[in-house]
């Protein structure tokens, strides 16, 4: 019997509930132990606030972040926020929101946030400005700016194990989210980093990218093509299909696919996607290519008594001629999730090199 997953919050949402918390705590000169805010969907979600102070001009407070059952490198980090209000010379209400300790800073274009910024997104921008004016007195709408400071105490060592860097993210951590919720083992993590990272590789004007299964086949073509900057290397992962197409919506119909040679074969066969719940590798699919191919009988009989694709190529020496029958077929299946595109397969071995 399956159980299901629990979703969890964005650290946009806990950072705009942690905002909220400490407007209150300012506005009404009182303790407040939970907040509840509306997220993007339209529906309310109830936040538990540690670490509350206030005093007459600011207060502050943090949220825990809950990833529900989802991996997030975020899970347990807590979303600080911090309010101070000063006069000013404006009729309106002015809100500036900035970020503090491991929160990271955007250095590189193309993503939603200018170079310069605070990783902070504009879904949470916007969310933690309505949360604010939501518990602000009207009293204090004019001649008042009130600034909202975001911070992660840990946020730059949690990022280390992140894309940001890559990304032009330094310093620490990005404020996201779109809905609010996170969805559990949800894909949709790995294909906004693989927007994110396509559309910097485009405003660094890189003439073409590197996908990548994993970090040991990207590190082997980082060695392979010295020449090309970083912002070119995008790490896939299992999300073949959904890369190709990002790539081609961006004009990048020539990528090259850096992988070993379980995923090549993966890829050769079609699948959308190369993760083992999403795709079966079956080895006779490749002895039947290589029984076509007039593939010797000794290399005939090693894929016909193999457990794993490993196991064939290591026991082939990478075979010259089985390594490119499987890498054509690899072209064609990518011309199929995108028609007109031409890949180009880079087989990595299993020592850090490139092998084809």
């Amino acid at each position: 019997m399956k159980t299901k997953l629990r979703s969890g919050y964005t650290t946009g949402a806990c950072a705009a509930a942690a905002a909220k918390g400490a407007a209150l705590m300012l506005a009404q000169q009182t303790y407040v132990s939970e907040i509840s805010i509306v997220l993007p969907t339209g529906t309310s979600a109830l936040f538990a606030l540690h670490g509350q102070s206030f005093s007459k001009d600011k207060a502050s407070c943090f949220v825990i972040k809950d990833a529900g059952d989802d991996p997030d490198i975020t899970n347990g980090a807590e979303l600080h926020a911090r309010i101070s209000v000063t006069p000013c010379d404006s009729a309106q209400r002015i809100i500036l929101i900035t970020g503090g300790i491991g929160i990271g800073k955007v250095t590189k274009p193309g993503l939603a946030i200018p170079p310069g910024e605070w990783a902070i997104n504009p879904v949470p921008r916007r969310m933690i400005t309505e949360s604010v004016e939501a518990v602000l007195p009207e009293s204090k709408i004019q001649n008042s700016t009130f600034k909202i400071e975001v911070s992660i105490p840990d946020g730059e060592e949690r990022a280390k194990k992140t894309l940001n860097a890559r990304l032009g993210i330094i310093g620490g951590l990005s404020i996201l989210g779109t809905t609010g919720i996170v969805r559990p083992i949800s894909a949709k993590a790995w294909t906004d980093t693989i927007d994110a990272a396509l559309d910097v590789a485009r405003a660094c004007g890189c003439p073409s990218v590197v996908l990548s299964t994993g970090r040991s086949s990207e590190m082997a073509a980082q060695q392979h093509l010295p020449n090309l900057p970083d912002e070119s290397y995008v790490m896939m992962g299992d999300h073949v299909a959904y890369a190709l197409q990002a790539c081609a919506r961006r004009g990048f119909n020539q990528p090259v696919i850096a992988c070993q040679f379980a995923k090549l074969l993966k890829i050769a066969c079609g699948y959308q996607n190369t993760h083992a719940a999403a795709s079966e590798l079956d080895l006779a699919v490749l002895l039947g290519w290589a029984e076509s191919a007039r593939v010797s009988s000794e290399y005939l009989s090693i894929i016909s008594h193999a457990n794993t694709a490993r196991e064939i190529a290591v026991a082939t020496g990478f075979d010259r001629i089985l390594m490119e029958l499987v890498a054509d077929r690899a072209r064609e299946a990518a011309a199929v999730h995108v028609p007109g595109m031409l890949a180009h397969p880079l087989l990595c071995g299993y020592d850090g090199t490139v092998v084809r």
